[in-house]
């Protein structure tokens, strides 16, 4: 993404519009849109001014990524409690659903047993607790999956 994509985005996000911006910057709505569609780019000193009102470091405002975004304000707003609750299996299942079904065609148990035993050595070579060893070894799956994939 552009940064005046990024720009655009972290605006809307925050419910602006170009003129509540301009104004706030002391800048012409004008310098906002040229900013937003890259046909010119704000000094540092704007920049941080923007970062500030969209709540972004600099960095973030740089490589601002929507979506990642979202997600990262959606967890962050969601507590362990109201986590623990949800169903994630069936949330995910819509977009997958393959998650709905598994369960009549899998030996589950057979799977368990394998990542129940690698859970195990991961708490006891690297002292992991239960969470932090759940944690570390799907990330390890998301590393094993993205390799296969290439």
């Amino acid at each position: 993404m552009s940064l005046g994509n990024n720009l655009f985005h972290a605006r809307r996000k925050k419910g602006l519009s170009q003129e509540d911006v301009a104004e706030k910057l002391g800048v012409s709505r004008q310098t906002i849109s040229k900013w937003e569609t890259d046909e010119t780019l704000p000094d540092i000193r704007q920049a941080k001014k923007l970062s500030t009102l969209y709540d972004l470091s600099l960095d973030e405002l740089i490589e601002y990524n929507i979506d990642e975004k979202e997600i990262q304000d959606m967890i962050d707003k969601t507590s362990d409690e109201v986590s623990e609750k949800i169903n994630w299996t069936n949330v995910w299942s819509k977009k997958y659903p393959v998650l709905a079904t598994y369960q009549n065609e899998v030996k589950v148990s057979k799977y368990s047993a394998e990542l129940n035993r690698l859970l195990d050595n991961l708490q006891k070579e690297y002292g992991y607790n239960e969470l932090d060893s759940m944690l570390v070894l799907k990330d390890i799956l998301a590393v094993v999956w993205k390799s296969r994939k290439k």
